[in-house]
């Protein structure tokens, strides 16, 4: 059922892109992106960022230019005021992307969900980040029952071979943010009808 379910997920999201991830080139961008995403909307943090790293490509960069001037910048993000605080801090401990979650984690405004996407995406590690829609879709097609993205993510590695890890994220983002989203999803267009649990229950 699970390979089928990834089968479908390829062939529904193919013609779909995630806005930030075009802004997402190197590992730099990759952290600073993720870390500026969170609880934005990734068409607004694609913009953001697009302009940002005109001017800061690299830690030395973000190092170097004054806080009030990074807090300009990133202002249309959500809690800008301290992500412009915390991407400061960032450059003050390291100048590298860290390849361990436990590294990763000391970061300040790293969580779980930046820490997993890093090691997928930068390191090629074979990780699970869930976010809001990972966690969603994932509880309405009945893989998980859980009501954390944390719990989500414990769960999912026990449930999904780790070949379905890393691509979890792509594909369901996708997904949520076209098809499966939050309110008024859009059942009657999604090829996943027969394996999913909120649709057989709403669409009785």
């Amino acid at each position: 059922m699970i390979e089928k379910i990834y089968q479908l997920l390829k062939k529904q999201t193919k013609d779909y892109v995630i806005p930030i991830a075009e802004a997402q080139i190197t590992p730099f961008r990759t952290l600073v992106g993720t870390i500026l995403s969170a609880r934005t909307l990734d068409t607004t943090t694609a913009k953001v960022c697009k302009v940002l790293f005109k001017k800061v490509n690299s830690f030395k960069a973000l190092k170097k230019i004054p806080q009030k001037e990074l807090e300009k910048i990133i202002k249309p993000i959500g809690f800008y005021k301290t992500k412009a605080r915390n991407l400061k801090k960032l450059a003050e401990i390291t100048n590298k992307v860290p390849d361990t979650m436990e590294e990763l984690l000391k970061l300040p405004g790293v969580g779980r969900k930046t820490a997993n996407l890093v090691l997928a995406v930068v390191h090629n590690k074979q990780t699970i980040c869930v976010d809001t829609h990972v966690h969603r879709i994932s509880n309405r097609l009945g893989l998980v029952k859980t009501k954390t993205p944390h719990q989500t993510e414990l769960a999912l590695t026990k449930k999904l071979p780790k070949k379905y890890w890393s691509p979890t994220n792509f594909l369901l983002v996708k997904h949520g943010q076209n098809i499966c989203r939050p309110i008024s999803p859009k059942c009657t267009k999604c090829l996943l009808q027969k394996y999913c649990q909120y649709y057989k229950i709403h669409n009785k």
